[in-house]
């Protein structure tokens, strides 16, 4: 079977190579211990695509490559990064190009890291045949599609509340998902507590937070019920470090309280722990399908 290469770049680099969907290898990871958002954050854009290149060398180790598939967040189009929220110096940025132009032998293809952890989690799952969607509830929140297809999927700013107050969301945009369910904006809105201690004190009855609780499943369920109203019902999958704090129960629920036409009912919800790997299997998926379907 042909490798290829998996990066998937979140708060940090990961790379592997991939055979049969499956690591054939050990995993190159950039920094290689500690929180390393910050180290990602003040990095110039032609440095992450440096510090890429060189994970992408250390796996490959000389062997042919078949493509090389790239996860990362934001408005991915053509292999250029036309904006990402969290990672503000590589708007604009062509990845793609920039890392065809250090003498990669592979073509390159460039996903939104959330479709690239649909892609996995579809591979890893026995879900290559299905249509599954993610939400990856981490610093922001993400939206992942399987099968992968184009258009810009940032489901995680989706519309939730007309409330005019509501203004977290890491783009500056009002009453967005992740606005309410991002780990950032909830640090934001409860200056005094951190997300878990909020989803603890709702569990022993504090009013404020479990009002905010309730306002994360209702947020939640109108941006599922958006997705169902415009590609159908099925399979939704929510990971991310966050995603602890979900009650499927209550957001199914809220769900067929919004969903009511019979033939886009019957979605359905779990929570699943990812990891690097899955997301790098997806991505050295969707650059294998893209790479074919250009030959």
């Amino acid at each position: 079977m042909p490798k290829s290469v998996g990066v998937l770049v979140m708060e940090h680099i990961a790379v592997g190579l991939v055979e049969n969907n499956k690591l054939a290898g050990a995993l190159s990871t950039y920094p290689e211990k500690g929180t390393s958002l910050d180290a990602l954050q003040s990095m110039p854009a032609e440095n992450i695509g440096d510090c890429i290149r060189q994970q992408i060398d250390a796996v490959a180790k000389g062997e042919k490559i078949h493509s090389i598939g790239l996860g990362f967040p934001g408005v991915i189009r053509d292999g250029i990064i036309e904006d990402s929220p969290n990672l503000h110096q590589v708007k604009g940025f062509n990845l793609q190009a920039a890392l065809s132009a250090r003498g990669l032998s592979a073509p390159v293809r460039v996903f939104n890291d959330a479709d690239a952890m649909a892609a996995g989690i579809a591979a890893t799952r026995d879900k290559l045949h299905k249509l599954i969607r993610v939400w990856t509830l981490g610093n922001g929140v993400g939206f992942g599609r399987y099968p992968w297809s184009e258009g810009v999927w940032e489901g995680g700013h989706s519309v939730v509340t007309l409330d005019p107050k509501e203004s977290l969301c890491g783009c500056g945009g009002r009453g967005h998902l992740e606005g309410v369910l991002g780990h950032r904006s909830m640090r934001l809105r409860f200056l005094d507590l951190e997300p878990e201690e909020v989803f603890e004190n709702a569990r022993t009855g504090d009013a404020r937070c479990s009002e905010f609780v309730t306002l994360c499943h209702r947020a939640l369920a109108a941006a599922t019920a958006t997705s169902i109203h415009m590609d159908g019902p099925g399979q939704f999958y929510i990971t991310g470090r966050n995603a602890k704090f979900i009650e499927i129960a209550l957001l199914d629920r809220l769900v067929h309280e919004m969903v009511k036409m019979s033939p886009l009912q019957g979605s359905r919800f779990e929570v699943v722990s990812t990891s690097d790997e899955v997301g790098i299997i997806g991505a050295a998926l969707n650059a294998e399908r893209s790479a074919s379907a250009s030959t």
